[in-house]
């Protein structure tokens, strides 16, 4: 059976690859992502709770958006006290639908990744032309309500068409976040020139952990622990990007951000250890663009 070959990178094997740091000698990157979604009233698709039969009723509305009424607000607090900062996977509609939640963002100076419209939709789903219009109604919109626009993408539902990497570069995306094929940072091919793929977690992710796969808030945080020291380990032989996706409104509620917080907690101890970046993926992929061509994948 004839297998077409991937057109957007070639195999590398990380052992095989040059050494490098990340700024001042760091050899574990770490960010925190967290995705801050908005969802359509009674029609597209949506999380659902573990009772996969219900329909996008008020009941599954209601409880996705206790995600922007409270667990971003609570998913904020764990992190202040922890000391830590995030990235924040914007919906566009957002904006408009909670303003509020823009300005605390706007305030804190964090990074925004386009996360497209609203995670109702999926980029997949569109042709070409309507793609695009997605694509830069999200960056349109998040560039007018908060004064600068995203240079990376994680799409809704990390869905992508044939030709999505395409249209994020003409669009003036300089990185990615869909591709979770390595733990380092790699180089795909675009017919408009080179996107770097930042890791972004498939696993190690609230939403698919939880609600997909039934795990606990206790073993998600034991998960991210877990991660997080296994990495810091495997590091010392390769320069890693340790990330963890956080949903509002799944680890919002106070029984699990009870979890939360104490793997935030154990993260956190790692603050002055001079082998951990805490970062954001808009830095790491500016010190990729840095390095020499032919130290990472791609280049």
């Amino acid at each position: 059976m004839h297998l077409p070959p991937n057109p957007r990178y070639d195999y590398s094997a990380i052992v095989d690859r040059p050494a490098y740091d990340w700024p001042g000698g760091a050899r574990l990157a770490v960010y925190l992502g967290l995705n801050v979604e908005h969802f359509a009233w009674g029609r597209g698709g949506g999380h659902m709770t573990h009772n996969w039969g219900n329909p996008n009723d008020q009941r599954n509305a209601a409880w996705r958006d206790y995600g922007l009424r409270v667990g971003f607000w609570n998913i904020l607090s764990v992190l202040d006290e922890a000391g830590l900062g995030c990235c924040h996977l914007l919906n566009s509609t957002v904006c408009d639908h909670a303003p509020r939640i823009v300005e605390a963002i706007a305030a804190r100076g964090e990074e925004v990744i386009g996360h497209g419209r609203t995670n109702s939709e999926r980029q997949a789903d569109y042709h070409e032309d309507d793609e695009r219009r997605l694509i830069r109604e999200t960056t349109d919109t998040i560039a007018a309500h908060l004064g600068r626009r995203p240079y990376g993408w994680m799409g809704p539902w990390i869905s992508e068409s044939a030709v999505t990497s395409d249209l994020l570069k003409e669009e003036g995306y300089r990185f990615t976040m869909q591709w979770p094929c390595d733990d380092q940072p790699v180089w795909l091919r675009t017919r408009a020139g080179p996107l770097l793929s930042v890791p972004y977690p498939a696993e190690i992710n609230d939403s698919p952990a939880i609600l997909n796969r039934g795990h606990t808030a206790e073993e998600f945080a034991q998960f991210m622990i877990d991660q997080f020291d296994m990495m810091l380990r495997l590091s010392e032989r390769a320069p890693l990007v340790c990330a963890f996706a956080l949903h509002t409104f799944v680890l919002g509620p106070p029984f699990r951000l009870r979890h939360l917080e104490r793997a935030l907690r154990h993260i956190a101890a790692h603050r002055d250890d001079s082998r951990v970046w805490f970062t954001t993926p808009g830095a790491i992929a500016g010190h990729v663009m840095s390095l020499p061509q032919g130290i990472v994948p791609g280049s």
